[in-house]
């Protein structure tokens, strides 16, 4: 299979494998795995954050932060694409007793203009707003950037309306990569931030929440409430350490392949790629009849993801160049055929 799905289903390198076998471990509810340990400090060397909390996933990540930021009754403002609005099963409801006030935009990415608008300040009658989230790169808006200028745009607004801006950052090393900058400088902007190790930089498991020692210290309890309190897990987060280092360089290929596939399926006849919008490694493909195509794909060893009208690939270290081309090929057989 050549798969495209998602950069979820990434393996771990040989690299990964010897480390998590020969990991240093403890346990880590107490605080005592040092591999772990290791793994929090280099994600608060990357983003120059105070803290880190190693968690099993995004989702975990990202709800022990709207958790340790808000209050029951507060709201949340974001994009109403996000990872948090449609992924994490109201969580921020069921959770942390938050109602989300999700902003409707073209490209996924928040303007202040629409942010303030929405703002409120407590009275007797709600709490008010509690929270800012947003997602960079945004998965369903096709792997889009936020400008840094955008980005701190909104920062200064939250700043002075004193509201916090968490990041949904599961893909932010992409981001980075895109930008061409560091991955601390996208971090200064927010408040806090989870990213992926098993997404685009390959880990098996994992994700680190980074942010202020108290917020941190919070999120700590809102993972173990969670079920996210792991004990020798050192032998997932020396996976995580190898990726930190080995496959940020590696995410610039992961792009031009994605540049490559856009470009050439939106010559096929019946498809439709908008080619600005294909800024990392997500693509996504309108298509008459997206699980038609899907099926025939897929019995011809491509996997790809999607809905009804839409198939959505994703570029990873795991495909090629040459395993796009020859994806390509099929793609075109089959929308020939």
């Amino acid at each position: 299979m050549i798969d495209f799905r998602s950069d979820t289903l990434t393996q771990p390198s040989a690299a990964m494998r010897r480390a998590m076998a020969n990991a240093e471990v403890g346990d880590d509810v107490l605080s005592e795995d040092p591999t772990v340990r290791r793994l929090e400090e280099r994600a608060m060397e990357l983003t120059s954050k105070q803290a880190a909390v190693f968690v099993p996933s995004g989702t975990m990540g990202n709800q022990a932060a709207i958790a340790a930021h808000t209050r029951p009754g507060q709201e949340i403002i974001c994009d109403d694409r996000m990872h948090i609005v449609l992924y994490e099963f109201g969580m921020p409801a069921r959770f942390s007793g938050c109602l989300v006030r999700a902003v409707p935009t073209p490209d996924g990415l928040l303007h202040w203009d629409a942010v303030q608008e929405r703002l409120r300040g407590p009275s007797d009658h709600y709490r008010g707003t509690g929270l800012i989230v947003v997602e960079n790169t945004h998965n369903m808006a096709g792997g889009r950037v936020y400008p840094l200028e955008r980005l701190e745009q909104v920062a200064r607004g939250a700043q002075a309306a004193g509201v916090p801006l968490h990041m949904d950052g599961a893909r932010v090393f992409n981001a980075a990569c895109a930008l061409g900058v560091e991955v601390e400088r996208i971090a200064r902007t927010v408040d806090s931030m989870c990213f992926c190790l098993s997404k685009g930089l390959g880990a098996p498991v994992g994700s680190v929440l980074v942010g202020p020692s108290d917020l941190i210290y919070e999120a700590r309890f809102a993972r173990k409430a969670l079920g996210g309190g792991m004990r020798q897990a050192g032998v997932l987060a020396a996976a995580g350490l190898v990726a930190l280092d080995e496959t940020p360089p590696l995410l610039a290929e992961d792009h031009r392949n994605a540049r490559f596939l856009a470009e050439a399926l939106a010559e096929i006849p019946g498809l439709s790629v908008d080619l600005d919008a294909v800024e990392t490694n997500i693509i996504f493909v309108d298509v008459a009849d997206a699980s038609a195509l899907r099926s025939r794909l897929a019995a011809e060893g491509v996997g790809v993801s999607g809905s009804e009208s839409r198939l959505r690939l994703v570029t990873h270290r795991d495909v090629d160049r040459a395993q796009c081309e020859q994806a390509l090929q099929v793609v075109r057989n089959a929308c020939s055929g």
